[in-house]
């Protein structure tokens, strides 16, 4: 059937006004503290695990499951999240979140077995799911379009507050209570962001046919339910086949079945949503270089930093020898970078004056001069660890919330959600990717004889090129995207 261009068949919905919400910096702090409780989660279970092993009496499987019931739930349901937050309510659809969140949190600190501290592990998932791409959507829609850049920004170095802060909350509720106390934390924060969304957070989504702003032609209000279920199996067998690989081997049957499903699956995704009337997802996004070089340049850049940052864990704990809190510790000047020139907002003023193109791919040369940095000038010290951690903190600073801003603005306004959601797969399947590929790049090394050392250096190198290539085939096609419009 004939389609037209998506450009034309949406109304742009946008809840503000022409100066913005009144209350814009103060909804920002509640949406970014909802996302800082999901991103701490993704990282804090990870120093848990000897106590769950002695504790629950928890088999390696069990441990797997417990940290992939999560991610696999959560990277699943990303794009139909934001597709539902769209139709429903974005405010709706963020307390939804929080109040799954916060109940699965609940379940999960009490759980007397591994099987039950796994289902809510995944019930977890659905809320921080939702929580993920409301978070970015109303950020979208409360702002103007000059303001957007800095409040992204913000929203971008919260990530890096939940990289950095999840190990070190972790260890010190670990040196003072039971393991289930790292789950019950989220309950408080839970609690009083939905206090905040109730009361501060307007309700925003998309036109439909049955409220006072017209539809476009062909629009109906059936929600795209055969879709919703395509994607959600789609994406979670991908990334369960990503994560199965360095354990099982890519060859094994396990990871090539799931791999095969994730294959035809999405196939069908795409050619499902290509012919029915109001797709989840329009295929005509792809259409749009300035929508393609985003997602170009997001699944590589976070394949390499993704897997980058893993090893750098290793590389701090096996090669200069800290423990796992001093760690975590060290690695807090990469998130303070981030922080400290998101939040006074020098990176989203630099990024006006070199335009998104430049700014993506400075933000991408200092990240993999940062990787390059600690695999190659590191002598057994410190030193070059923390030139890199640096560079790299500076590269992320100015480059994601470029590239998170071009994803949302190569997208209608009415469609925030389903772009959130887009941005949130892109960096579920990138960090998935980076880490079992350049997992594998040091499982080889060592293999062949050579050192840890030498293995995570490799790595970084590896991750280094992913980071660097992404950032120009990124900022080329949205420059030759920017020439095209002029």
């Amino acid at each position: 059937m004939s389609r037209t261009p998506y450009s034309d068949r949406y109304t742009v919905y946008d809840m503000s006004v022409s100066q913005g919400h009144p209350q814009r910096w103060l909804i920002l702090g509640v949406i970014c503290l909802a996302q800082l409780t999901v991103l701490l989660d993704n990282t804090i279970l990870n120093v848990a695990i000897p106590s769950l092993t002695r504790e629950l009496h928890a088999a390696t499987s069990d441990i797997q499951w417990m940290i992939n019931a999560y991610s696999l739930v959560q990277s699943g349901l990303l794009l139909t999240a934001g597709s539902v937050a769209d139709r429903y309510g974005r405010k709706k659809m963020l307390v939804t979140g929080l109040a799954l969140f916060g109940i699965g949190s609940l379940v999960a600190g009490l759980a007397g077995s591994t099987g039950q501290l796994i289902a809510a592990r995944a019930g977890m998932g659905v809320g921080g799911a939702l929580l993920l791409t409301t978070t970015l959507a109303v950020a979208m829609q409360i702002f103007t379009p000059e303001e957007q850049p800095k409040a992204i920004g913000i929203w971008s170095a919260v990530a890096a507050l939940g990289f950095a802060g999840g190990p070190l909350i972790g260890g010190f509720v670990l040196n003072h209570f039971w393991w289930g106390a790292i789950f019950l934390i989220n309950i408080p924060v839970a609690v009083l962001g939905l206090i905040a969304v109730v009361a501060l957070v307007p309700e925003s989504k998309a036109a439909s046919s049955r409220g006072t702003t017209p539809s476009p032609p062909g629009r109906g209000d059936r929600p795209d339910l055969l879709g919703a279920v395509l994607s959600t199996i789609g994406m979670a067998s991908l990334v369960f086949a990503i994560i199965s690989g360095p354990g099982h081997g890519w060859t094994s049957p396990r990871v090539l079945g799931t791999a095969a499903v994730a294959v035809l699956v999405l196939g069908a995704f795409a050619w499902w949503e290509n012919r029915v009337a109001e797709p989840m997802l329009d295929i005509h996004f792809f259409r749009d270089q300035r929508f393609m070089g985003a997602v170009a340049g997001a699944v590589l850049i976070t394949f390499g930093m993704g897997g980058a940052l893993f090893l750098l864990t290793q590389h701090l704990q096996f090669v200069l020898g800290y423990g796992p809190l001093e760690a975590g510790l060290r690695t807090a000047p990469l998130a303070l970078t981030v922080v400290l020139l998101n939040f006074t907002g020098l990176s989203a003023k630099w990024s006006g004056r070199l335009g998104t193109p430049v700014s993506i791919a400075l933000g991408m040369v200092l990240m993999s001069c940062g990787l390059v940095a600690i695999a190659e000038l590191d002598s057994g010290g410190y030193a070059g660890t923390l030139l890199g951690l640096l560079l790299i903190g500076a590269g992320c600073a100015i480059a994601n919330p470029a590239m998170a801003h071009a994803v949302m603005s190569a997208i209608p306004a009415e469609k925030a959600g389903v772009g959130a959601g887009i941005n949130g797969t892109l960096a579920e399947f990138g960090n998935g990717l980076g880490v079992a590929v350049l997992g594998a790049v040091l499982s080889s090394s060592v293999a062949s004889g050579k050192s840890l050392s030498t293995g995570l250096g490799a790595g970084q190198l590896v991750g280094a090129v992913a980071v660097l290539l992404g950032g120009f085939v990124a900022a080329g096609l949205l420059r030759r995207a920017e020439r095209a419009v002029a």
